[in-house]
């Protein structure tokens, strides 16, 4: 081991060693089963030329995003259940958490970009062949993906001098928890943190309510078929739902541990 490399030890595992082997096998089959039915589901719409329209091209990147996804946590895994113990390097855990945040980014985009298809093709179908044409697709997809890749490196570079007085992340991957790990607790980090959260999630989530109040708006007075069209909106919404408070839910964790910090910091000047 390089000692000029600095490392993490990964604490979050429950009794690895008790139960390595079956952990292994089912985020084995967990991450073949997503790498086969994703690849198989991307290789359709490319190879049927009737499937290039704009929403199964939505699909298609959403599907791409989440075997990216994957890939940055479950290889990890399983490595770490087979090994005597789970570490990672400091410059890894970075590049987790660069690529755990900025596809999970990229997940609300790409969903932003179906529900504005699906509000054009529904609210404004004479218009639809005109707005989303090939090169508006285009430029949602490289948003969807450039964005939070460029917010989140900024997070990261707020916080790279920072000192460590812990080196072991209590966690299972490298997420919002490194910040744990820091001496003192940093108030840029945390407004800018929010900053994103709020940039890239809370407003495009209105948006994208914004779209789906129109559409059931329109379709609450339309004929059948629009209602039909409709439809096929509720798995997306529950999706974008289900991401949402797992969003929340990580970034509620990450602050109230920063603030529990702080306080503990200056509990003992009072004492």
């Amino acid at each position: 081991m390089d000692s000029n490399v600095t490392y993490l030890t990964l604490g979050g595992l429950v009794e690895v060693q008790k139960y390595r082997y079956l952990y292994f096998m089912v985020i084995l089959t967990a991450y073949i089963f997503i790498i086969c039915s994703n690849c198989t589901i991307v290789y359709l719409i490319w190879s049927h030329q009737n499937l290039h329209e704009p929403m199964y091209i939505f699909i298609a990147a959403l599907l791409i995003n989440s075997v990216l996804f994957s890939t940055v946590i479950y290889p990890k895994l399983l490595i770490d259940f087979l090994s005597e113990k789970q570490i990672i390097s400091y410059s890894a855990c970075l590049l987790q958490y660069f690529m755990f945040y900025s596809l999970s980014g990229s997940e609300f985009l790409l969903l932003l970009g179906m529900a504005y298809d699906r509000y054009v093709s529904i609210c404004k179908p004479l218009q639809y062949p005109t707005i989303m044409k090939k090169t508006t697709v285009c430029i949602f997809l490289a948003v969807a993906w450039l964005l939070p890749a460029a917010e989140i490196v900024g997070s990261l570079i707020i916080s790279l001098n920072s000192k460590f007085c812990s080196f072991t992340l209590k966690n299972i991957f490298c997420n919002n928890s490194i910040y744990k790990l820091h001496c003192v607790p940093s108030r840029t980090v945390s407004i800018y943190g929010t900053f994103v959260f709020i940039n890239v999630v809370f407003l495009h989530l209105l948006f994208i309510l914004f779209t789906y109040a129109k559409i059931f708006t329109v379709t609450y007075r339309s004929s059948r078929e629009v209602r039909k069209a409709a439809e096929t909106c509720l798995p997306h919404l529950l999706v974008l739902i289900n991401l949402y408070l797992l969003g929340m839910y990580d970034i509620i964790i990450s602050r109230l541990y920063n603030q529990s910090s702080l306080l503990s910091s200056y509990s003992p000047r009072y004492l």
